[in-house]
């Protein structure tokens, strides 16, 4: 598995958004059999739409290029744990593992508007289960909010 190397892709997309205005470093990749699908970050501000965080954008990719609603057997990497949204599109889209950077509570610390509900929460709610890393290349994801 090349979780770093996806990890570092995502890191980079978050860079990315800096460029087009966002002021919210957040970027994230699918990956499906070690193979990248898509990647995306943040573009809210720049498409005024609140939903445009980069976990959607990129399962909204993810599903227009395998021409399917279920992404399972997918790996969602991710800058910063997922919202409670994104979590959600996540869940229903059937992604099979998440691994993420920092915690909401790193970005809360930060100044940022969040939800302060964290992925092992709701997903100990549903009826099925998301594989979640948590930590994975925090140190490089924390230092994109300084």
């Amino acid at each position: 598995m090349n979780d770093e190397k996806f990890m570092r892709i995502a890191i980079n997309e978050a860079k990315e958004s800096s460029k087009v205005g966002e002021k919210t470093p957040y970027g994230a990749v699918i990956v499906k059999n070690d193979q990248l699908i898509s990647s995306a970050y943040n573009n809210v501000k720049k498409n005024n739409d609140p939903t445009a965080h980069a976990e959607i954008n990129a399962i909204r990719k993810a599903c227009e290029i395998l021409n399917t609603h279920d992404l399972s057997g997918c790996v969602l990497y991710t800058t910063c744990e997922p919202c409670p949204m994104c979590f959600s599109a996540s869940w229903w889209a059937k992604i099979s593992k998440i691994i993420y950077g920092i915690n909401i509570s790193d970005v809360i610390d930060k100044g940022k508007r969040q939800i302060n509900v964290n992925c092992e929460f709701l997903n100990n709610k549903g009826d099925s289960k998301i594989e979640i890393k948590s930590g994975f290349l925090r140190n490089e994801c924390f230092e994109l909010f300084k």
